[in-house]
């Protein structure tokens, strides 16, 4: 990394412990999730609401610290604010059947994927090692859900693929965002009334303690809201590329949040397919200069 500061002003340090910082949180938010709904302390829909909430809550202050104003357009948010919803409701449901470190990992691989496969509807044209990252990505995926004895849930494999591919969605709507820590903040606020509903409809399912609640809170507020500001500062000094290769710890960093605070084993077929798709991932990133989006 380079040692001068950057033209921010931003040193070396406060870059690495920003970057640090970011990607514990991204992986926090499985460790989270999975604690809460996995002992039962909180129903899905509670735990989505909470977060989106509480992340709205500490984006807006952020964003009002930041004397920033923010504005409202139904044309303009609800798309990306209602595929923020869909990636934050199917990411509770999916971690209800599923391990943290195997909701990770779908959700990094589904992410990514979709990425990648926009890239190619818009006319890129991939090299051959690009090419063999996507197939090798794809692989492990297919690899780690495939039926079989220690197969993860179905269901829930197929809600965190929703839940990756909607975050795919809303980080490449957001691309061209010139100040995203407003937009994020914009789209996190358009989607409570999204969140309202679901909770309506999912009323009679309501499973709340105290232990839940905060889990949730501490999701949304710390690990989503504080976290994404954090990683916006971290991006000022990282370029696309390392800010691409990075996040190939996440699923990674979750994974061992799993084993220590959670008791969770890693079994062979997750190894394996650990090693396919961050590696196919690399290949896309290191070949491909592709920056990359995590939750």
């Amino acid at each position: 990394m380079n040692s001068k500061p950057t033209k921010n002003k931003l040193t070396p340090l406060i870059i690495s412990l920003s970057t640090v910082f970011a990607l514990v949180a991204f992986a926090a938010n499985s460790v989270l999730c999975r604690f809460a709904l996995g002992d039962n302390l909180i129903d899905a829909s509670s735990f989505t609401s909470v977060r989106l909430i509480s992340g709205a809550i500490i984006l807006l202050l952020t964003a009002l610290m930041q004397k920033k104003k923010l504005r409202f357009k139904v044309n303009k948010n609800l798309f990306p604010s209602f595929f923020l919803f869909l990636y934050a409701v199917t990411f509770s449901f999916a971690y209800i059947s599923l391990s943290t470190a195997t909701g990770a990992l779908i959700l990094f691989g589904a992410v990514q994927i979709t990425m990648i496969i926009s890239a190619l509807l818009n006319g890129e044209r991939p090299n051959l090692l690009e090419w063999l990252g996507l197939f090798l990505a794809m692989f492990g995926l297919i690899y780690l859900v495939f039926p079989g004895l220690t197969s993860p849930s179905l269901i829930g494999s197929l809600l965190m693929t929703l839940s990756g591919i909607s975050w795919g969605i809303y980080s490449l709507v957001g691309r061209k965002n010139k100040d995203p820590l407003k937009n994020t903040a914009e789209n996190f606020l358009f989607s409570i009334p999204i969140v309202i509903i679901i909770s309506l409809i999912f009323i009679d399912k309501i499973q709340l303690t105290a232990n839940g609640f905060w889990l949730a809170v501490i999701s949304g507020s710390v690990t989503s809201g504080i976290g994404y500001a954090i990683w916006y500062v971290a991006l000022r000094g990282l370029t696309a590329t390392r800010a691409a290769t990075v996040q190939l710890s996440v699923p990674i960093i979750a994974a061992i949040g799993g084993i220590m605070f959670l008791s969770e084993g890693i079994t062979l077929r997750l190894l394996i397919a650990t090693i396919l798709i961050l590696g196919g991932v690399g290949l896309a990133i290191i070949f491909g200069r592709r920056k990359i989006l995590i939750n």
